[in-house]
């Protein structure tokens, strides 16, 4: 088992689906996953943040973060 540390800093949506799918895939192979939110990447932090926004493959953030936060994976801010 590995140790990953994924940081977002920007508030792109692209950005933050991507974040949000490696840490899923990562933490689902059963590695130990860790998340920052740094700079702009803190708006994500936002509850009323729309997760639903698609990035420019047609996913968004919202298809792999409620896997993060009910395996309750590390978030820092």
């Amino acid at each position: 088992m590995a140790n990953f540390v994924f940081v977002l800093s920007k508030q792109d949506v692209n950005a933050a689906t991507r974040c949000f799918q490696f840490a899923k895939i990562t933490h689902s192979k059963n590695h130990t996953v860790n998340i920052f939110f740094i700079d702009d990447g803190v708006l994500w932090a936002d509850s009323t943040r729309d997760f639903d926004a698609k990035s420019d493959t047609g996913d968004c953030p919202n298809d792999y973060f409620p896997y993060l936060e009910e395996n309750e994976v590390p978030i820092g801010v």
